[in-house]
């Protein structure tokens, strides 16, 4: 055969492989076309709202009938009494929360993966992964159950043990221990499973290689185990350098109260207050897209030094 029509019979080859392909696969893009479209409309389609950070926006006047002001509205934000401590208590609240929050996965699933009791590792996984399914609205009622300066049940057992109440969420100090706390609590057990999942991808051979050499169970976990999950780890770690500016909106509006408001203005409150509360459109839009860029920033930062240190150098 000539090498023209070995040319001609590629593409067909090509087309035929991709029609059967998709006559096999079909099923696959019909149960794509619905998360597609809520993505298009929901996500991209709300992209043109952004040109209400450059307006002195009037909900009666629209887009089009509201004044282009440029930056006006962003130095105006930045000058704010309240945006400097947001973004301070945004930053604490997420570097506290990346701190205690993203090694205790890893920790718990290096745990469970040692436990040689099937069932008692089944129902530690699970009992774990429960509080993920819980809405912050239910996990700020029961803290106040629980941590309540007067009636909580810890205190409760605090006053009858002799000793003087302690203030969890009504001090602005406890209220910040208690909050990262809780959230440990609530997030753990998702990072769990991710690691658990990877550590059933590392090949058995190394840890009897491990074994032949003269490690335990710890040098295995050092030098097997984290290693070969470094990966899920580095990505779960970009994901997280992403949250930074973000913050918690529900978590910290189901834990705030009166008494303890050194720590709760963050960006996504403030962004509410002006924004739903007060009517500051243009504001909230502002702060907000001024939050998603510094976001974006980060996960690109992150990932461009992860890729910069490559395999040898993030462990």
């Amino acid at each position: 055969m000539s090498k023209v029509s070995q040319a001609a019979v590629a593409p067909q080859k090509k087309n035929s492989n991709f029609a059967l392909y998709m006559k096999r696969n079909w099923q696959l893009y019909v149960l794509m076309i619905l998360p597609m479209l809520f993505v298009l409309v929901f996500k991209f389609g709300a992209y043109k709202g952004f040109i209400i950070a450059f307006q002195d926006y009037k909900v009666a006047k629209g887009y089009r009938g509201s004044e282009f002001v440029g930056f006006e509205i962003f130095q105006k934000v930045f000058s704010h009494r309240d945006f400097g401590k947001s973004v301070w208590n945004t930053l604490l609240l997420n570097i506290l929360d990346l701190i205690f929050g993203f090694p205790m996965p890893i920790i718990l699933a290096l745990i469970l993966n040692e436990i040689r009791c099937k069932w008692f590792k089944k129902v530690s996984q699970t009992l774990l992964y429960l509080p993920h399914f819980l809405s912050w609205v239910i996990i700020g009622a029961l803290a106040y159950q629980m941590f309540g300066e007067q009636s909580g049940v810890i205190n409760v057992l605090i006053q009858n043990a002799g000793h003087s109440p302690i203030p969890f969420l009504q001090d602005d100090t406890w209220w910040l221990i208690s909050y990262v706390l809780i959230g440990v609590w609530q997030t753990m057990g998702w990072g769990t499973i991710i690691y658990l999942a990877a550590i059933t991808g590392v090949d058995a051979e190394l840890y009897e290689a491990a074994k032949v050499d003269g490690a335990g169970r710890w040098k295995q976990c050092l030098h097997v185990t984290l290693p070969c999950i470094r990966s899920t780890i580095v990505t779960l770690l970009i994901m997280n350098l992403g949250k930074v500016m973000q913050g918690s909106f529900e978590r910290i509006y189901a834990l705030m109260n009166q008494k303890a408001t050194e720590y709760t203005t963050t960006i996504p409150v403030l962004v509410y207050r002006w924004g739903i509360q007060s009517g500051k459109f243009s504001e909230a839009t502002a702060l907000g897209l001024f939050q998603s860029i510094i976001g974006l920033i980060l996960v690109l930062l992150a990932d461009f030094v992860a890729k910069r240190l490559g395999e040898d150098g993030l462990l």
